[in-house]
Formats: C-alpha cells, sequence, structure tokens
C-alpha cells in the first residue's frame, strides 16, 4: 500500500528526513514514533501529497507522490488527520462533514449516511448543528477523525489522533482504528503514546531524521536486554536472601515480598533460583517473567543514535 525509498526533505541548511525507507502492507497498523523534531509529520505531509520531497521516491497503491496526476488520484484514495485539526469553525459539525464529503466527491446518500455514523460513532451527533467554533479540544480532534473518515478511505493517516482527548474518548479512537483494521482500511499513525503503539500496531518505525528501527513491538522489545524473572514469596527473610546470594545472579532487587531478579538463560535459572529459596523455607506463590516494555526499546534505540 505504501512503499518508501531513500525519501528525503530538506527546509534550506536544516534535513528534517533523510533517506527513510519502508513499505507498509494493506491492512496494516502502522505505527511512526519519535522524538519530537524528527520528521514523522514531515514524512506524513510527504505521504499526503501536501509538501513535495527533495530525494527518493514514495508511492501510495502504486501512485507516485511526485505524478501531478497521480497525486490527485492518491488524495482520494487517502484520509488524513493532521496534527492541527483546521477545521472550518463557523460551520456547525455535520456541516463540515458535509463540505469535506463534497470535495471527496462522495455521493449524497452515502454522504449523509457517514455523517451519522461517524458523528454518532464519536459522540457529537446531539451536536451535529453547533458550529465547530464552540467545541472543545477533545471534540474538535473527533470531529477532525470523523472528517477523515466521511468518504470511507482505504488508507488513513492520523497524526496524534489521541492529543487532547480524555481516556474514555482516547480509548474509543483505538478501538475505532483496530475495527478500521478489520475492514481492510491501511493505518498510518503518528504517535508519542508508547502504550497505545504497543497495543494496537502490527509494526513500528522509530525515527529520528533517520528510520532507526522498524519491527514489531514484540521484537523491538525482545531485542533489549534486561528481562527479570519476578519471585512472589509469601515473605522474605534472611535466610532467603542469603540462599540467593550464594548464587550469585548478576543483579537482583527486592519489592515488597517479590525478588526480581536479572536472568540470561530462564528455563535454567528459575529452577534453580525457585529451588534454593524454598530449601531455605520459602514459600513461593508464583514465578514470572518481566520483560522490557516499548518505552525501554525506544529510549534505549534512539540513545544509542544519538
Amino acid at each position: 500500500m505504501i512503499e518508501v525509498n531513500n525519501l528525503s526533505k530538506v527546509f534550506g541548511r536544516v534535513t528534517a528526513v533523510d533517506n527513510v525507507s519502508f513499505n507498509v502492507a494493506k491492512g496494516e497498523i502502522f505505527g511512526f514514533l519519535g522524538p519530537n523534531g524528527a520528521g514523522k509529520t514531515t514524512t506524513i505531509r510527504m505521504l499526503c501529497c501536501l509538501i513535495s520531497k527533495s530525494g527518493g521516491e514514495a508511492r501510495i497503491a502504486g501512485l507516485n507522490t511526485s505524478d501531478a496526476a497521480d497525486s490527485l488520484q492518491i488524495r482520494k484514495l487517502i484520509g488524513l488527520v493532521p496534527d492541527n485539526v483546521g477545521l472550518y469553525e463557523e460551520l456547525s459539525a455535520s456541516d463540515n462533514l458535509d463540505f469535506y464529503g463534497k470535495l471527496y466527491e462522495c455521493p449524497a446518500d452515502r454522504r449523509k449516511e457517514n455523517i451519522e455514523t461517524y458523528l454518532k460513532m464519536m459522540g457529537l451527533w446531539e451536536k451535529r448543528d453547533q458550529p465547530a467554533g464552540d467545541f472543545s479540544k477533545g471534540m474538535k480532534q473527533k470531529l477532525a477523525l470523523a472528517r477523515a473518515l466521511v468518504h470511507d478511505p482505504g488508507l488513513l493517516f492520523l497524526d496524534e489522533p489521541t492529543a487532547n482527548l480524555d481516556p474514555e474518548a482516547a480509548r474509543l479512537v483505538r478501538n475505532l482504528i483496530l475495527e478500521l483494521k478489520q475492514q481492510g482500511k491501511t493505518i498510518f499513525l503518528n504517535t508519542h503514546d508508547l502504550d497505545e503503539a504497543q497495543r494496537i500496531c502490527d509494526r513500528i518505525g522509530i525515527l529520528s531524521t533517520k528510520l532507526l528501527a522498524i519491527n514489531t513491538p514484540e521484537e523491538l522489545t525482545s531485542s533489549v536486554p534486561g528481562g527479570k524473572t519476578v519471585i512472589q514469596l509469601e515473605r522474605i527473610d534472611e535466610a532467603m536472601l542469603n540462599a540467593l546470594k550464594k548464587l550469585k545472579p548478576p543483579n537482583f532487587s527486592i519489592e515488597e515480598n517479590r525478588f526480581l531478579i536479572d536472568v540470561a538463560d530462564p528455563q535454567k535459572e528459575n529452577p534453580e533460583y525457585v529451588r534454593a529459596l524454598v530449601a531455605a523455607g520459602g514459600n513461593v506463590q508464583f514465578v514470572t517473567r518481566s520483560n522490557p516494555d516499548l518505552e525501554e526499546a525506544y529510549l534505549k534505540i534512539v540513545r544509542d543514535n544519538r
């Protein structure tokens, strides 16, 4: 669905995007993570044919973003929720969607049906006749998402879609994204919410002008050392502590009645730790594995590439 090869963008003396290459498959939720100024929004703007590239190539559904005729076709295929929602604040919520639906040449009957569907989905149907300028930031964000969907695009670009939303509304948007994936739509998601990315993205690219890493959330986190074995006991006393120290783990800590132990080979080491603690009088309640999360993986990858 998206093919990007050595894409670059230079503003004066500043390189915003530096030779970035990646592909996004049809029906995939692809997340873009990176610090402020990393080039995420610039990349989306190039892919949406809003700004020109400085180098490289990008194609959407086989269409070249740099070709004038192709760019018009691309704009019909995509929906965009930008970082700045850019609504017509004098128009009502319904009229905003109707206006954009007409721009996308969405037939009147389908446009009317979609306006009602998405305004209801976003909890805005009862406010459909109110000017968008009267809306809160969160309501505007939801209206912008409805606007991006009004013409049923096959590819959706979302630049921080849950920004300004309360937890309930953010959850609604995440569930909607997953529902759109089930419908076969492709989602390109810029976000700073690492928990959100880990929960809903099929793959994640980490950008800091250059593309630093790209993989599934699971592969990104598993590539970071630092997994711990957690052994929960009924209580911890001096005998158990000494028994554990005799095995010389590289590093461990105690949280309440839990040992958190760094292990390189859990299948070999975990039984040894459990046997030693039981022999010292410990009542083991459970043993589990604590792996690095996406935040730890992200921070390590960004730091290592500075």
